[in-house]
């Protein structure tokens, strides 16, 4: 009897101790001491900014820098040239032939090599190629979903405080959600997003509370990320332009090095409808080349160049309305940001619609920014770039009138002199 019911204890205090284990769960693991640097895609071989944090991040020179180029389509001669790039600027970087599409392998069995594993627990970094992020999260999980050797040995190298570091497909795949095979942005905001398939778990090394997106300024895909951020539920999203790069420290401070900058988006006070995206009380904001944000504090601290800078409202340089028909072009929003912190205007409007053969045509959208008291801008005294923090945007969908009408000189001056005409018979 006695034995028995030492057996029971033992088998509840087990139970006990499981679930506690499960309870934590991943969300509460101990915080990494490691960084990240996520690059928003076609970084330049001679971006030494970039290359060089990387590699001082991983321990400096002669760091083991572990490549992964399980996203491109040709990861043998991608990897090669990236592991040649690392070297020239001082690590000793390696090929990790795990991927979906390098001939002559099996991924899965390379996911789960004991070696292979061992080899990426020991470096001090890791680099993800660009291409296809969806290859990467399918090199790397099991068909289960479960983590394979390789994934727990890049989270054992992250936690103990290594590097992890990715371009484009690469920089995806930081947050926990991250974009599949979307529509176009413009039918993103009519059609919304398909969870599981347009939007898909990512691998979440900056944890579960920022979402990131990637090519942001060039392609606009600001606006694709307010309606996947509404729908999983994320308030901090953060998307980096090309060429450029965000270096996140266990700290959670991020640093903006590179060509260009970062939008930062914030959903803590915004309030959305149903239907094609309507949105109020986004707070919108750029952070530039030398900038600091930090997520634990939500502070902002402007670059070197431009903390002695702050714009003053009460001497505006620009002084005329504001408006743009293309609010999705390439660095459109950051270039109307830019001009309404340093402006008398109190708000700046920016269309964007389709196409007479396109989703919806007579959908359009109509995006507000607006000056808040919180609103604050700097500008470099070296190269004249803003840093703007905190602009208001409201993002409401709007009837664009199909035909679109050409213009007549005729119709103008018929409808002045109606105009004039009516003015003298009141007189």
């Amino acid at each position: 009897m006695f034995q028995a019911a030492v057996h029971l204890v033992a088998r509840a205090l087990l139970a006990i101790a499981l679930l506690t284990s499960q309870s934590l769960g991943a969300s509460e693991a101990p915080q990494p001491k490691g960084s990240l640097v996520i690059i928003g895609g076609a970084l330049r071989s001679d971006n030494a900014a970039v290359w060089e944090r990387m590699v001082q991040l991983a321990g400096g020179k002669g760091a083991r820098i572990a490549v992964f180029a399980s996203a491109s389509a040709n990861p043998d001669k991608a990897g090669k040239a990236l592991v040649e790039r690392f070297n020239h600027y001082g690590a000793k970087a390696f090929f990790v032939p795990v991927a979906t599409h390098l001939a002559g392998t099996d991924y899965q069995a390379a996911a789960d090599d004991p070696a292979l594993a061992a080899s990426v627990r020991s470096a001090s970094g890791a680099f993800f190629a660009g291409g296809d992020q969806g290859r990467i999260t399918r090199a790397l999980r099991r068909a289960d979903g479960s983590n394979t050797r390789m994934l727990d040995a890049l989270w054992e190298m992250y936690r103990r405080g290594g590097l992890i570091a990715g371009t484009s497909a690469g920089a995806a795949i930081m947050s926990s959600t991250m974009f599949g095979h979307p529509k176009t942005v413009l039918a993103t905001l009519k059609l919304g997003l398909d969870d599981g398939k347009e939007i898909t778990p990512g691998l979440g090394f900056i944890g579960e509370d920022v979402f990131i997106d990637q090519h942001l300024l060039v392609r606009g895909r600001f606006a694709r990320m307010v309606p996947a951020m509404l729908k999983k539920g994320y308030k901090i999203g953060l998307g980096v332009d090309e060429n450029t790069a965000i270096v996140v420290g266990p700290n959670r401070e991020v640093e903006v090095i590179g060509y260009r900058g970062a939008l930062l988006v914030d959903l803590s006070k915004a309030v959305a409808q149903y239907g094609p995206l309507h949105v109020s009380n986004v707070r919108l904001s750029y952070l530039d080349n030398g900038d600091r944000f930090s997520l634990a504090s939500q502070s902002f601290t402007p670059s070197p160049d431009k903390a002695e800078n702050r714009i003053d409202p009460a001497k505006p340089y620009y002084r005329e309305p504001l408006f743009s028909a293309d609010i999705l072009g390439n660095s459109t929003v950051v270039d109307l940001m830019a001009r309404l912190i340093d402006s008398d205007q109190p708000e700046a409007i920016g269309l964007s619609f389709d196409s007479a053969h396109g989703i919806q045509p007579d959908l359009g959208f109509e995006f507000k920014l607006t000056r808040t008291g919180e609103s604050v801008g700097y500008m470099s005294a070296l190269t004249e770039q803003y840093s703007v923090y905190k602009l208001r945007l409201d993002i409401r969908p709007i009837v664009v009138q199909r035909p679109l009408y050409q213009y007549r000189q005729a119709d103008t001056v018929a409808a002045s002199a109606s105009d004039a005409s009516r003015a003298d018979a009141a007189r």
